[in-house]
């Protein structure tokens, strides 16, 4: 059950190439369909971020954390449960001690007794840490009633986060957050590691205005962090506007020098990757999901203690619980997908729904199992949402079969805000919703049981309002043909060292025309090795990858278009080009 994506070329700005006369031709010609106006848009080197001065109110936050660290006060973070957060959570704790603070401490709520933020609930369990100063971080700007409770302690709240608000703010102490009413930071889409950075370096420099460092307690170079910085990025599938790409660069780049944190390092290696050879797709598809994995399953403390130890054999011990973990959320998911997949099939039957007809599916999704893991809900909205091009919600039963409350995890497509359209929902039917919150793309909600049908009914409503036909149609986006001669190893390599890639600035795909001249499967038959030729040329061949087919679906002889990424291959210390096939139709 997948609907067809329909391929179409990107636009090229006429002139716009000849903007970047410096840059390779097939990279201007990517660039340029990105936006890319100036050769200093592709200067991603430190010297080029926006400074900390920009964010509103870090000034004040700033002041308010370099009174708790040169008073030695105790100093709690909080953080969040995903990568993000705990890619967060690590950084602000290394810096912190980097720094001077003696007495800091952690606590990520675990999803399953807490939910998500600095709750009153989990105010009450950092109470029993005695802390002076609670440090939100990926969390805060929703957490009223939260800051209230701690304030009502005579805990003082510092809050960094990059969320939507919501109609009310927290009382906290000082708070930062790109996206807060009235404040101008030119990079929305900082992620929440990514704000945390800009707080730590704030702080660093009101204590070095205050004199704080000294020969026998230095100022530290807060860019040797950077390697979390970039996994929390990535992970987070933030937009990688200029500033974000520079901040993931960077710290590429200690990775692939060997001076990531050992837990990093752990981490690509049992993932079976090179992390000399690192790119922005390892951290999001490879190094992410194992982090993830720990929050979604079990507690992100296993997550953050990988990412914080120093010692190579202890990094080694968490990364390999992690990646048992993943291979466990792997199993989960795979069983859950079926039966979603169950649970739609008389609903698009109902509809007149064959193989690959976007049209029958409806315009949102909402689906609901008893049975399924509220960890693992997010990745299944997102399998769901690629393969029918609609927004999705899933739902799953959250505490006690009693309580009757389902807490959800939504994915969007582009042309609906997700965010918004609950805030819409929320409007017409105060109450129907008891929490939400999220971004344009994803969001996360809560529901009493009973509400479920009346909801499901109200948001595809708001959805059918809020969107366009074509926004309904799934599009797979092109740079264009390549001619075979520019198919070269050369050519992978320019790309894959003009990334960063990713979210809003996403890595180049390519289509053509070719014949399969060979065709075997691999991966128990699940995925398929190719070599590929293009038309009249038999002389040149191409390797090719493709996933999810079966070996009888691509018949050898027949010319297909297919989209697809260039790729390096390293094999026993020799380097190739393959095609890494993303789209595949009948020519």
């Amino acid at each position: 059950m997948k609907a067809r994506k329909t391929l179409r070329r990107r636009d090229v700005p006429e002139g716009a190439e000849a903007l970047l006369p410096r840059v390779p031709a097939v990279l201007r010609r990517v660039y340029a369909a990105r936006g890319v106006r100036e050769p200093s848009e592709l200067t991603l080197a430190l010297s080029g971020l926006l400074p900390p001065s920009g964010l509103q109110g870090i000034g004040p936050l700033a002041a308010v954390l370099a009174d708790a660290v040169q008073a030695g006060q105790s100093i709690l973070v909080v953080g969040d449960f995903d990568a993000d957060g705990a890619t967060s959570t690590a950084l602000v704790l290394r810096a912190l001690r980097r720094l001077g603070a003696t007495r800091v401490d952690y606590l990520v709520p675990n999803r399953f007794e807490y939910g998500y933020g600095l709750t009153p609930e989990i105010v009450a369990v950092a109470a029993t840490r005695a802390p002076d100063l609670i440090l939100t971080v990926d969390n805060g700007v929703t957490s009223v009633a939260g800051v209230d409770a701690a304030r009502a302690l005579g805990i003082r709240v510092v809050v960094t986060d990059h969320h939507l608000p919501g109609a009310c703010l927290p009382k906290a102490d000082a708070m930062i957050n790109p996206n807060l009413p009235g404040d101008t930071f030119a990079s929305k889409a900082l992620a929440g590691v990514g704000v945390a950075f800009y707080a730590m370096a704030a702080l660093r420099g009101e204590l070095r205005a205050r004199g704080w460092f000294t020969a026998d307690r230095p100022e530290p170079n807060l860019a040797e962090l950077l390697d979390l910085v970039a996994l929390g990025t990535v992970a987070d599938v933030v937009p990688l506007d200029r500033n974000n790409r520079a901040l993931v660069a960077q710290g590429l780049a200690r990775i692939r020098s060997g001076r990531a944190a050992p837990g990093i390092l752990s981490l690509f290696a049992v993932a079976g990757r090179d992390p000399r050879q690192a790119v922005a797709s390892d951290l999001g598809f490879a190094i992410g999901p194992r982090l993830n994995a720990a929050g979604r399953l079990d507690d992100m403390s296993l997550g953050i203690e990988c990412l914080l130890t120093d010692d190579p054999r202890r990094a080694r011990e968490w990364a390999e619980r992690l990646d048992e973990l993943n291979r466990e959320r792997r199993e989960i998911e795979t069983d859950m997908q079926a039966r979603a997949l169950e649970q739609l099939g008389p609903l698009l039957a109902a509809r007149g729904w064959s193989e690959g007809q976007v049209s029958s599916v409806p315009e949102a999704l909402v689906l609901f199992d008893a049975d399924w893991h509220p960890g693992v809900i997010g990745i299944l909205a997102g399998r769901l949402k690629e393969r029918l091009h609609r927004p999705v919600i899933v739902l799953a039963q959250e505490g006690e079969e009693g309580e009757g409350l389902l807490r959800g995890s939504a994915r969007s497509i582009p042309g609906l805000h997700l965010r918004d359209a609950l805030e819409v929902v929320d409007a017409r039917h105060p109450g129907l919703i008891l929490r939400f919150g999220g971004h344009a793309m994803a969001a996360g909600l809560t529901l009493h049981r009973e509400a479920l049908e009346s909801f499901t009914r109200c948001f595809t409503e708001v959805v059918r309002e809020s969107v366009e036909e074509a926004d309904l149609q799934g599009v797979l986006l092109s740079d264009g043909e390549l001619a075979a001669e520019d198919i070269t190893l050369e050519l992978a390599q320019q790309l894959r060292e003009g990334g960063p890639w990713g979210q809003h600035f996403p890595e180049p795909l390519f289509d053509g025309v070719f014949e399969v001249a060979e065709c075997r499967a691999i991966g128990h038959g699940r995925h398929q090795r190719l070599v590929l030729t293009p038309p009249g040329e038999p002389e040149r061949r191409f390797e090719a990858v493709l996933f999810n087919h079966r070996e009888d679906e691509l018949p050898v002889g027949r010319f297909w278009r297919v989209a697809y990424r260039l790729d390096v291959n390293v094999f026993r210390g020799s380097s190739r080009c393959q095609l890494m096939l993303e789209h595949v139709e009948a020519a």
